[in-house]
């Protein structure tokens, strides 16, 4: 290793509370010859060895820590071992047959995302030097796959987020090796979904969301429920497999929509669950002036921020749609309610639904609290590089009286 960078004294905070990154304005200086993308050695302003990490002097997160020993060689028996822990993980944790392998930073192999969908793989690769590493995760994670006799018949690339232009890369989306169908039939909770791999969102279908639908189902038998943001139709077709009488799942996205449809044919649903292609902000309000009421409304919306700075509007978004679906909820029935941005922390969503149920005269029951799924593990940590972020609560309505 030719390269060490050397932090600035009083800076790594959030390196030495557990993080793994390293900003442009952390560091003193580089010492030594190396390429973006390189590893190089990582030092404390007095010397002290804090590790080994991939660089690239384009980004801001200029270094990404592989390992915190000074001595391990990052090579392809390392990325095995990490590989095959991330697998030995989530057989220990969910039900594998769809399931978010590989989280970036949280499983130690930071900037890199990877899905399995049924017998299919997709990778999102976000930063330079893991993306140089990319082909040895795969073939290590197929040959973990195969030890347990599951093999894989094609791996398709959605490197096409705008995150990668900051890293200096193009935005890549394709097979990697032989082609093969992106329509994949997978079954969840006993739905079954055709996933695009190829042009649905971010890899095709969230994952994260697996145990909270299947929470739903056990409040929507015989029930009319209402789903909004409801994308490919999972939580609507979830409380329909669960014998809900009649499911309105609402989304913008025509796209969405036309795929929701598919999904409850494919379960033999589309008599009693029904989609509709419509702004839910516009949509709520309609509905309550119908003098609609539902015994369950879910609301999944999209991540209302990206960054700290637009957090207000955020949080009058999610207090808008919580004050709207808690107005169409029966006295005595449910509200499953959920964000998925990262800088709408547990603390403000929980206040932005307080205030919305105070504003509308609701009192609120917890039913229960939950986060995304364990294949998307939670590694405690400092900062923006927390992998903790999607709060989801179910409650029970009660009018005041």
């Amino acid at each position: 290793m030719s390269a060490n960078v050397i932090l600035k004294k009083g800076e790594g905070r959030t390196l030495k509370a557990g993080g793994a990154w390293i900003y442009d304005n952390e560091i003193d200086k580089i010492e030594g010859e190396f390429e973006n993308g390189d590893m190089v050695s990582v030092s404390d302003f007095d010397g002290y060895p804090m590790g080994q990490g991939f660089i690239n002097t384009r980004s801001k997160i200029t270094v990404r820590m592989m390992t915190r020993k000074k001595d391990t060689v990052v090579d392809d028996a390392f990325i095995e071992m990490r590989v095959r822990n991330a697998w030995e993980y989530r057989k220990a944790t969910v039900d594998t047959s769809n399931c978010r392998l590989i989280f970036g930073e949280a499983d130690f192999l930071p900037g890199i995302v990877i899905d399995k969908f049924s017998d299919v793989l997709v990778v999102e690769s976000l930063a330079l030097g893991i993306d140089r590493l990319k082909p040895v995760i795969l073939d290590k994670l197929k040959k973990v796959l195969a030890e347990d006799g599951i093999s894989i018949r094609g791996v398709y690339e959605r490197s096409d987020a705008k995150v990668r232009l900051q890293e200096g890369m193009e935005r890549v989306k394709g097979f990697i090796g032989e082609p093969f169908d992106t329509k994949v039939e997978i079954v969840e909770n006993g739905v079954r979904y055709m996933v695009d791999v190829q042009d649905g969102q971010k890899t095709g279908f969230f994952l994260d969301q697996k145990y909270n639908r299947l929470a739903i189902q056990r409040l929507c038998k015989g029930k009319k429920v209402l789903d909004c943001f409801t994308h490919t139709g999972s939580f609507a077709l979830n409380a329909g497999i669960a014998g809900a009488a009649s499911v309105l799942g609402v989304d913008a996205s025509e796209l969405g929509v036309a795929q929701a449809r598919e999904n409850a044919e494919l379960n033999g649903l589309s008599d009693r669950v029904t989609f509709q292609c419509a702004d839910v902000f516009d949509l709520l309000p309609d509905l309550e002036q119908k003098g609609e009421k539902f015994d369950v409304v879910i609301l999944d919306p999209p991540a209302f921020t990206k960054s700290r700075s637009s957090i207000k509007n955020a949080v009058k978004g999610y207090r808008e749609i919580n004050l709207r679906g808690m107005k169409l909820v029966k006295d005595g029935g449910y509200l499953a309610t959920c964000s998925c941005s990262h800088f709408m922390d547990p603390e403000l969503f929980t206040k932005t639904i307080r205030e919305a149920a105070a504003n509308v005269h609701k009192r609120l029951r917890q039913v229960e609290y939950r986060t995304q799924a364990a294949d998307h593990p939670i590694l405690w940590t400092g900062g923006e590089q927390a992998s903790y972020y999607l709060k989801f609560y179910i409650f029970q309505v009660v009018d005041e009286k």
